[in-house]
């Protein structure tokens, strides 16, 4: 009798495969499925990037923006887009969860670009639509009774409590 584990008698299919996998992986090969040995990896994968390399790459070539495009050139553009984009939603997220929301919309992004001075300026041509634009009171048209933090009650102010045209006669 054969000792491999699907020739035993008395052995039910699950015990046997139990018994495959278990010497399967006391052989030192994976576990999971097999896969060739020359396997692939994308250049995004091998640089540790999230953004399409080989998208970009193409892209670039298909711009004719260069005759031609070295090999670090896609690579070095998809990790600064990656971290630009990284940058701009996690501040944007910032902006949402300070206007108790969990979803990011166009308003987010306008709070997030021109908070940041770095990012204000370079998309200070760009604009969002549904945006908006940002809180500003010019200090001129503030009242003259308030202070900074705006504590100060306005009848105790230089027109004595007065309003309107009384207070200007």
């Amino acid at each position: 009798m054969s000792s491999t584990p699907s020739m035993q008698k008395g052995r039910t299919m699950v015990e046997t495969v139990k018994e495959a996998a278990s010497l399967l992986a006391k052989s030192g090969r994976p576990r999971g499925p097999r896969t060739p040995r020359g396997k692939m990896t994308s250049r995004s994968a091998k640089a540790g990037l999230q953004f399409p390399v080989g998208r970009i790459n193409r892209l670039l070539k298909k711009g004719r923006y260069a005759p031609r495009i070295g090999s670090g050139a896609p690579v070095y553009l998809a990790a600064v887009l990656e971290y630009l984009t990284a940058e701009v939603l996690e501040l944007a997220g910032n902006a949402a969860r300070d206007n108790k929301k969990t979803r990011v919309i166009p308003r987010h992004l306008q709070l997030a670009i021109r908070n940041d001075d770095e990012l204000n300026r370079l998309l200070s041509n760009v604009t969002i639509s549904q945006g908006g634009v940002l809180p500003n009171i010019h200090s001129v048209l503030l009242p003259k009774g308030r202070t900074a933090k705006g504590v100060e009650d306005i009848s105790k102010s230089s027109t004595g409590g007065k309003t309107g045209r009384s207070a200007r006669q």
